[in-house]
């Protein structure tokens, strides 16, 4: 049986607070330019939100409101249409070697999904006008 440490199960919870925000268009243009070079790690005290592009882009903003575009290297079936996830970790940081959990709505509740890894976590920024 495995042990939960405080963190993870904050973590959990914390993760299945950020549901869906807005959906962002498909034709809309991406907001966003890569910035810098791409890091393994953010820390999950400093994430403020998340946004749920598609089936394999996640958008999380930090403290300073920085942007760390999430690809992941595989689409995660339904994560694009349900826009919410969850994530268990024993450290401080969210990595490119964890693993979200797709939350379907069921009825009066979240029911697990998908699975599916990370990938490196990419700077990015709005470009200058």
């Amino acid at each position: 049986m495995a042990v939960r440490h405080p963190i993870a199960l904050l973590t959990t919870l914390a993760a299945a607070t950020m549901l869906a925000q807005p959906a962002i268009a498909k034709d809309k243009p991406d907001p966003y330019v890569a910035k810098g070079d791409p890091v393994d790690c953010i820390n999950i005290r400093s994430i403020r939100s998340s946004s749920v592009r598609d089936d394999r882009t996640i958008d999380f903003v930090v403290n300073s409101r920085k942007i760390y575009r999430n690809t992941l290297p595989n689409s995660c079936p339904s994560l694009g249409f349900e826009k919410r996830f969850s994530y268990r970790t024993s450290i401080s940081q969210l990595c490119s070697v964890d693993i979200i959990t797709v939350l379907w709505n069921a009825g009066p509740g979240l029911q697990p999904g998908a699975s599916c890894g990370l990938g490196k976590f990419q700077p990015m920024e709005k470009p200058a006008k």
